[in-house]
C-alpha cells in the first residue's frame, strides 16, 4: 500500500505575526522538522505552500489550489497532487511532531484499522484533529463537495467523510503553536 506526505504551509500565521513555517526551530526553520518528521515515517514530504517561499529547504513544495480555503484548501491540495493511497498530513507548526507517531498513524490506516476514508487522532480534549491525520486519496471529491458548499473547518468537513478515529491520550504529538505564547516553549533562547 502506498504512502506521500505533505505538510501544510501555506497559512497566514495572522496570530503569530510572522510566519510560522519559518521559525527558527532546532537550527532549522519549524517547517523542515515538521517536513523532516512526514518524510522518515512516510518516504517523502511535499510542502503545500507557496514554493518560492520554501524551495530552499530541499522538500519539493506546490502552490496551494484553493488559496484563501485554508487548511481544508491545502488537504484538497495534496489530495489532487498524489498517487498514493494513504496521504499523511500535518501541519507546520507541530514543534514535538515525530516520525514515529506519524509511522503509527499510517501502519493503522493501511493496516486496515481504517475502512473509511481517514484516520483521524483524536486527542485528550476530545476533539479531532485533522490537521495530522492520514487521508485516503479517495476522500477527495467528498472533501471538494464540502468545500464547495462553503465549508471551511477541517472538522465540519469531516461530518461527511467516512472516517475512524483513534484516541491518543496525548496532546503532544500534535500540539501546535499559534501565538507568540504558544511559541515562547519552543523559541531558542
Amino acid at each position: 500500500m502506498s504512502h506521500a506526505g505533505y505538510v501544510l504551509a501555506g497559512g497566514l500565521s495572522s496570530r503569530m505575526g510572522c510566519d510560522k513555517a519559518l521559525l527558527p526551530f532546532r537550527g532549522g526553520p519549524l517547517v523542515e522538522s515538521v517536513a523532516c518528521a512526514v518524510a522518515l515515517a512516510a518516504g517523502s514530504a511535499v510542502l503545500v505552500g507557496h514554493p518560492r517561499l520554501y524551495q530552499h529547504l530541499g522538500y519539493p513544495a506546490i502552490p496551494d489550489l484553493y488559496p484563501g480555503a485554508g487548511p481544508l484548501g491545502a488537504i484538497l491540495t495534496a489530495l489532487h497532487h498524489t498517487s498514493a493511497d494513504w496521504n499523511p498530513v500535518a501541519a507546520c507548526d507541530m514543534p514535538e511532531l515525530s516520525a514515529k507517531f506519524l509511522r503509527l498513524l499510517i501502519n493503522a490506516a493501511a493496516a486496515g484499522r481504517s475502512a473509511g476514508d481517514a484516520l483521524v487522532p483524536i486527542g485528550p480534549s476530545g476533539r479531532p484533529e485533522p490537521l495530522c491525520a492520514v487521508y485516503h486519496r479517495r476522500s477527495l471529491p467528498v472533501l471538494e463537495r464540502a468545500l464547495r458548499r462553503g465549508v471551511r473547518s477541517v472538522r465540519a468537513a469531516l461530518e461527511d467523510l467516512r472516517a475512524t478515529f483513534v484516541s491518543v491520550p496525548e496532546l503532544t504529538p500534535f500540539q501546535n503553536v499559534n501565538t507568540p505564547e504558544d511559541w515562547a516553549g519552543y523559541a531558542p533562547k
